[in-house]
């Protein structure tokens, strides 16, 4: 055991805290949370009081980790929903069907849930509408309607939104769908990944053609192979979008008798049917490591199984616990029961065991956990079948039949023959970047350590800033048993690993998981790219359900380079600004929004500089005017930041990225066509164009910084001094504004305030 770190306990009263409407603390301690949960969830128990005591028990000492909604709504007596996940229910295709969606998903994340959605069944753009004489706008103009919606839902305070859009190989909008992230800006909200099916990837192979089409109806017919190539070279320069292999993932469903999935929530871990929902939480693997760096470090499989047992029955328990934004969510959990349980710290237990992340005996000892791990959870929840009932649409013989249930040992199927089982899916590998921080910074989900040690920077009440280590929970550990003696070689991070590393650890976990797997597999930046194409290849033939991965970028974030030993976090400013000269050249533009009667004026005047032998034209400051004097205050704040970034010089592409990202929570206006989510994100739009026209930036290519990338941050990572500081480019936090987030198992993550957005 280790002395806790700071931002435990920080995480804990920020997120989980149970606070009156006025902040006053009711959770004294985070055993005070520990008992509201373990109360909240036992109430239906025949014995509470003792299930009450074996709950919280799960939960002491970071054992086992309910999800982030279940610790911070269960007991509180909030209108809330318990459950992370939600796939919303299939759109029709014509207009009534489609806002009413809108309206669903609105309600269902004001309650807190991230949602997935498949585009799939709207016509693609240009298809006629019968009846009113006019083209269909496609499925990506709506999916800029539910990215407006979730901005809005956002500004009214709630949970930031997380949704997932996909949509299939065959549809004929698909090369629109794959290249819509490549406009910064567009579709921050969604996540977004592509269904591919058996056909589709036997046809990549085969360098066959593949027919686009819908409703019957062949739109257009492309190779195979370059619809894939055009994937892979969107998710190479801009993460997205992403790989859901559909066909396996229905084939390997539990439920296939009596569900279809065409989406999975937001991180991509629960494939999920129309109204799914699913409940989350992990055990923690870092807290059942016995004699850890030594000869005899072991999991305590005994412990692993108690806790487990105990956790698939509070899981189940949340079915009735929590409210439901919709009823048709309420009569899809109940009919189900559907839960997910998985691991975290998985990086962690292997570094206390000695076991290199990725390497053969790091594979066998994991397959070998997960299988008292799966199995565990199995046999918990068949015993509730036995004690409550199987779930309402348990089909005896069905259920049997299915492909993943034929991979249990057979004395479980024997007992599912019996007694049935409660929930019809048991385990999930969820993103736990949050609840890790609470579990004393371990490792996240089955991800390896993203960095060993950094620094966070604190913002106290007075304004001023203090610094504070955070080390990760093995490093700190190892370092009280054994001082400054050097990192074993198990010591390694997710940027030191191989992409296989990553792969085979992601694919030997899937065949212990009926459900799926949050996991990003890392790639340096200057990866080949048929190498990071092989990559997708070798997760559908390794048998993954899905496939994420992140190359940092100068747009997303990079591996800067290797540099001597130096302070944990070293921030490199930018210089002063440049004086003006007399005269400058520039362009006004005119631009007209529609709430307002008087045209919008957009003066941007640049500078001529010589860089590499060539002139360059940077812009240097801009001036807004117009005859409407309501907006004339916030305008000349607006042109005097704006034109004060300018004149500092370097890459200013993000102020752009940031004026587009603005919405108004009243609603933006269609423009062009397009829908712009506010005013300031349409003058955006003209500085952007501006940029383009002048040469500064290049047509065809997405900004080349985002916001806050004008920042070095340097992590460490030390074993005695004998290890080299590694330097990463990360992003500025949109919370707190620290160059301090960083991408893992598809969610953004602050390390120094604990913000988090899978999206």
């Amino acid at each position: 055991m280790t002395t806790p770190s700071p931002i435990a306990q920080q995480i804990w009263d920020m997120k989980y805290r149970f606070k009156r409407p006025d902040g006053t603390p009711v959770d004294a301690t985070v055993a005070d949370t520990w008992a509201r949960v373990a109360k909240a969830l036992s109430v239906r128990e025949r014995e509470p009081e003792t299930w009450a005591k074996r709950f919280e028990a799960a939960m002491t000492g970071y054992k086992f980790l309910p999800a982030g909604r279940i610790l911070a709504g269960a007991g509180t007596g909030r209108r809330v929903t318990l459950h992370n996940c939600f796939v919303m229910g299939v759109i029709q295709d014509d207009m009534g069907s489609i806002f009413n969606h809108l309206k669903e998903a609105a309600l269902t994340m004001q309650q807190g849930g991230g949602i997935g959605y498949d585009f799939s069944t709207l016509r693609p753009k240009g298809a006629a509408v019968v009846g009113v004489g006019a083209d269909a706008s496609g499925p990506l103009s709506f999916m800029e309607v539910w990215d407006s919606m979730c901005r809005t839902i956002m500004s009214a305070g709630s949970r930031r939104g997380a949704m997932m859009a996909t949509l299939r190989c065959d549809h004929p909008d698909i090369e629109a769908f794959i290249a819509a992230k490549q406009t910064p800006g567009r579709l921050t909200m969604f996540n977004m990944s592509v269904l591919a099916t058996d056909a589709f990837m036997a046809a990549v192979k085969a360098d066959k053609t593949w027919d686009l089409q819908f409703g019957g109806t062949i739109y257009r017919t492309v190779k195979a192979k370059y619809l894939w190539d055009q994937i892979m070279k969107a998710t190479y320069d801009s993460a997205e979008p992403g790989v859901i292999f559909i066909d396996r993932i229905n084939a390997r469903n539990n439920l296939y008798y009596c569900e279809t999935i065409s989406a999975t929530n937001p991180c991509g871990e629960q494939p999920l049917p129309p109204y799914g929902t699913c409940l989350l939480g992990s055990v923690n693997l870092a807290r059942l490591v016995l004699e850890p760096f030594t000869a005899n470090a072991r999991l305590d499989e005994t412990a692993l199984r108690d806790v487990t047992t105990v956790a698939v029955r509070m899981l189940d328990n949340v079915v009735e616990a929590s409210n439901y934004p919709l009823e048709t969510q309420r009569r899809e959990a109940e009919q189900k029961r559907r839960i997910g349980l998985g691991i975290t710290g998985l990086g962690d237990a292997l570094i206390m065991c000695g076991l290199r992340y990725g390497a053969p005996d790091a594979v066998k000892m994991t397959r070998h956990w997960m299988t008292a791990f799966r199995d565990a959870a199995y046999e918990a929840s068949i015993d509730l079948a036995a004690e409550k009932g199987p779930f309402p649409l348990f089909d005896h013989d069905k259920y049997l039949a299915g492909s993943t249930i034929g991979t249990l040992p057979q004395r479980l199927r024997e007992r599912i023959a019996q007694h049935g089982i409660r929930n019809a899916l048991v385990t999930s590998i969820a993103p736990t970047g949050t609840i890790s921080l609470l579990a004393d910074n371990v490792s996240s989900g089955l991800e390896p350590v993203f960095s060993f040690s950094y620094t966070r920077h604190i913002t106290l009440p007075d304004g001023t800033r203090r610094e504070e280590p955070v080390s990760d929970y093995a490093y700190r550990l190892f370092r009280d048993l054994r001082g400054d003696a050097p990192l074993p070689e198990a010591f390694v991070d997710a940027q030191s690993l191989a992409p296989t590393d990553h792969l085979v650890m992601q694919a030997a976990v899937q065949d212990y998981v009926d459900s799926s797997i949050s996991k990003t597999i890392n790639v340096p930046e200057d990866f080949p790219f048929a190498a990071f194409a092989d990559v997708y290849m070798t997760a559908y033939d390794t048998g993954c359900k899905g496939c994420t991965t992140y190359r940092p970028t100068p747009v997303r974030g990079a591996v800067l380079e290797v540099k001597k030993p130096a302070k944990d976090m070293v921030v490199a400013d930018a210089g002063p600004p440049e004086a003006r000269p007399e005269t400058l050249p520039g362009r006004t533009y005119k631009l007209r929004w529609p709430e307002s009667d008087h045209a919008i004026y957009i003066t941007v005047n640049d500078v001529i500089i010589e860089e590499r032998g060539k002139s360059v034209r940077r812009p240097f400051e801009v001036f807004i005017n117009s005859k409407n004097m309501e907006h004339y205050a916030w305008t000349v704040a607006l042109t005097r930041m704006i034109s004060a970034v300018f004149r500092r010089g370097g890459d200013v592409s993000f102020v752009v990225e940031e004026l587009k990202a603005v919405f108004d929570p009243r609603g933006g206006q269609w423009m062009s066509g397009r829908y712009v989510p506010s005013l300031l994100a349409a003058i955006g739009d003209v500085i952007e164009r501006h940029m383009i026209e002048t040469g500064f930036l290049a047509d065809e290519v997405p900004l080349r910084r985002a916001a806050g990338d004008s920042k070095v941050v340097t992590l460490t990572t030390r074993d005695g001094g004998s290890r080299d500081t590694t330097a990463r480019r990360l992003r500025a936090c949109p919370k707190c504004g620290d160059n301090a987030l960083i991408r893992q198992e598809g969610c953004d993550s602050c390390t120094s305030c604990g913000y988090s957005k899978c999206s």
